[in-house]
Parts: structure tokens; sequence; C-alpha cells
């Protein structure tokens, strides 16, 4: 038995010190990101589970040798990592804050949002009584890659003002994922502050070629702006987010509005959005290949997979696919969102996305850098999903206040989403 606890305390060791150092090496990359992923988002769990099982050993007579004193150390050790990782995630809402406060003016709230208890007990229960799902609307000729599902308040009135509109695209390396695996704890959140959530599915790779992801997302977003009304949508409001490829995909959609080459057969249709929100998404794709930063299975993923050829065949197409080839002084308010410890989506392509954005944009570019964040640190409830889901909701509040000049004049620090979606006073005259 002291051997064993031994063992299993190394184990569990290991799963808090990946969490602070998530390897980038090929070999290690999937195990070492799942692992630091749900241990960085879900320390206290560990802390709970790990405390059960020393328990558990200790009364089995773990601590009849020196090697179960040795895993006692081991584990003690591991707790005190993991409250730090705790103690690291409660304070990302100082990257969220001040990337608010110095792009667009707003200071921090006197009180942070708390999560409700059923999340904070239950982080994987996706789901809000409050929130109703209307699921599988056709918006193009592609079968269930081309269908999205509408998250609205189950409450909302008719004749209520129409509701600002966001449009979440999901990630997975542009080869797996689905509409209704990714971004919920945002859209749900949103739908129960008066917001229409759209989530989508796009066709995959090596099924599809690029820009065939793009021009789905592109057709998604026609569809919105055609049929949104109907769900209580306002059609003149619609922002974008994602996370990993979805992060790309949605900077791809912002920064190439009404581009007729990703709209084959809809060239008319708007395809402009109001903002954009892209979570560790890739900006570069020739980076993946080239310089320090290159990433030899990523780029193979890449080139084999979605592009069907590699930079040496055609680099022009793998340029024309990177957000950071289309940054614009037209390009629309932007809060980019990654975290510091993403061993998958390099951080340093998001540093590299703001800071050109910034020196071109007319309007502003946030950049939030969350400390100690994994890969896809906000896809279920936790610590840092809420810092985010609220900085998200301020960011997007002031989206909708400004594009809505009729709203009562308040100061900057003031504005907050239920506020921005109050009802216009009918116009006594």
């Amino acid at each position: 038995m002291p051997w064993l606890f031994l063992a299993v305390s190394v184990y569990g060791a290991w799963f808090t010190v990946n969490a602070f150092r998530p390897s980038s090496r090929w070999q290690l990359l999937g195990v070492s990101f799942f692992a630091a992923w749900l241990t960085g988002e879900l320390s206290v769990w560990h802390i709970a589970w790990q405390a059960v099982a020393t328990a558990i050993f200790i009364s089995l007579g773990a601590l009849d040798s020196w090697a179960g004193w040795l895993g006692l150390a081991i584990t003690l050790a591991s707790w005190a990592g993991l409250v730090a990782l705790t103690a690291v995630s409660r304070r990302s809402s100082l990257a969220f804050d001040t990337a608010i406060t110095e792009g667009i003016g707003l200071d921090p709230p006197e009180r942070p949002r708390r999560p409700r208890w059923r999340q904070a007990v239950l982080p994987f229960l996706l789901r809000d009584g409050r929130v109703e799902r209307v699921k599988n609307l056709e918006y193009g000729p592609n079968g269930r890659r081309n269908r999205l599902d509408v998250y609205r308040p189950r409450d909302r009135q008719p004749g209520q003002r129409p509701a600002p509109v966001l449009l979440q695209i999901h990630g997975g390396a542009w080869v797996i994922g689905d509409k209704s695996q990714q971004g919920l704890p945002l859209m749900l959140h949103l739908a129960t502050e008066g917001w229409v959530c759209v989530a989508i599915n796009y066709r995959l790779s090596p099924k599809a070629t690029w820009p065939e992801h793009l021009v789905d997302c592109k057709r998604a977003l026609a569809w919105v702006r055609e049929h949104i009304a109907e769900f209580g949508g306002d059609p003149d409001l619609i922002c974008v987010t994602g996370g990993s490829a979805g992060g790309h995909l949605a900077a791809m959609t912002a920064l190439t509005p009404n581009d007729a080459k990703y709209q084959p057969g809809f060239e008319s249709a708007d395809t402009s959005v109001a903002a954009c929100v892209p979570f560790y998404g890739v900006y570069d794709f020739l980076a993946l290949f080239e310089g320090s930063r290159r990433n030899d299975r990523a780029a193979a993923l890449l080139a084999r997979w979605v592009m069907k050829t590699t930079p040496d065949q055609d680099r022009g197409l793998f340029e024309d696919a990177s957000p950071l080839s289309h940054v614009g002084p037209d390009a629309p308010p932007f809060f980019v969102i990654h975290g510091s410890h993403d061993n998958l989506a390099p951080v340093g392509q998001a540093r590299e996305f703001a800071e050109r954005l910034r020196e071109v944009s007319h309007e502003p570019v946030l950049y939030a850098e969350v400390p100690g964040a994994s890969h896809a640190f906000d896809v279920f409830y936790s610590t840092r999903t809420g810092h985010a889901v609220s900085a998200v909701d301020r960011f997007l509040a002031w989206i909708v206040d400004r594009s809505r000049p009729e709203t009562p004049d308040r100061e900057p620090e003031a504005v907050g989403l239920a506020d921005a979606l109050e009802p216009v006073p009918a116009d006594p005259s």
C-alpha cells in the first residue's frame, strides 16, 4: 500500500507540474494539453479528489513505511501548487479589467460578478432554464454541417426592442467540432441578459478545403442578417466570436466583410459585423511553417488536411488565409483573448495580431493575455470563464451603447448590458 500511494502521489503531482508548464513537444502535446486544461481550470476539484484518495490510502496503512511518507510529502507539495493555480486563476480578472480600461476607458466594476452556485458545483452542466434553444436551422445546402442553433431569452415578449446578436463559431482545428460544444457559458449568459446568440456548424476538413470553412461562416452570417428578426434579433447589430479555429474564422469573418471571393453565389449579402471577440485563435498560418514559431505537427495537419497544398506550392493561399494579412484601418472593434500557457495556439501570434491591429485600425483593439490559462479555458464553467464572460459582457455592452445613440447618456463606468438594452421611451410628440 505505501508504494501504491507513492505512485498515485507522483501521478497527481505530475498534473500540477504540467499545469504550470504544459509541454509543446508533439509527442506529449495532446496529453499535456488535456491535463493542463482540466487541472488549471478545476484545481479545487483536484484538491478534493486527492484529499479523499489520501484519506483512503492512510486508512489502509499507506504510512506504514517511508515510501508512504514520501508520497504524503509529494501530495502536500502538489496541493500547495494547486492552491497557487487557484490564486492565479482568480487574478485573471486583472488582465480583463486592464484590457477594458486601456481599450475603451471603462473602470472595473465595484463588485465582480460571482458565478451562480450551480456553475461552481456543476461546471459541466451547460444549461439554463431561462434560455430557449431553437435547434438545427438550415442556413446552407451542405446538410448538417450547414445548420445552426439560436439561443434567446425564454421570457422574451412580442414587440420588445430587437436584441443584439452574437454569432459563435466553434473550434476544432478545422477538422472536428460541433456547434453544441463550445461558447456555451458566454452564450447562455448573454441570452439571459437579452441577447440572441447563434451557434453554427460549418464544413470540416479533410472533406472541406480552405476557404470553404470561411464561406460557410459568411453564408451563416448572411442567413442571420436575413432571418434573425424572426427570433427577436437585430440584423443591424451582429458581433462574432469563436475559439481556436473558431477564433481564426471569427477574425477572418470580421476582417473580410463583403469580400466576393468568400461569398460565391451570395456576393451581394452584407457580411460586416459590429465587433469581434476571438479566443485563442491562430492568426498567421505561415508562422507555423517558418522561423522560431514553427510547429511541424500543426503545419503538417494544416497543409495536408485543410489547405491541400503547401506554402512552397501556393504561398499566397496561406497568406490570404491569415487574419494578420487582412488587418486594416476599417477593421471593427476587436477584443483579442488568449491564455499565457496555451501550448496549442502560440500566444505570440495573438500578441502580434493585436499589436498590428492597433497600429492601423481606427477602432479600439483590446488584448487580454490571461495568466495561467490553457487553450479552451472557457469551454465549461470555471473562475477564468466567469471573468472572461463578465469582460466580454462589458465590452459588448459598450458596443451596443455606442451603436444606439438614442440610449441615455451615462458615465463610461456605468455602461452595462441591461442598461444598454433598455427600450427607448416613446416620443411624446
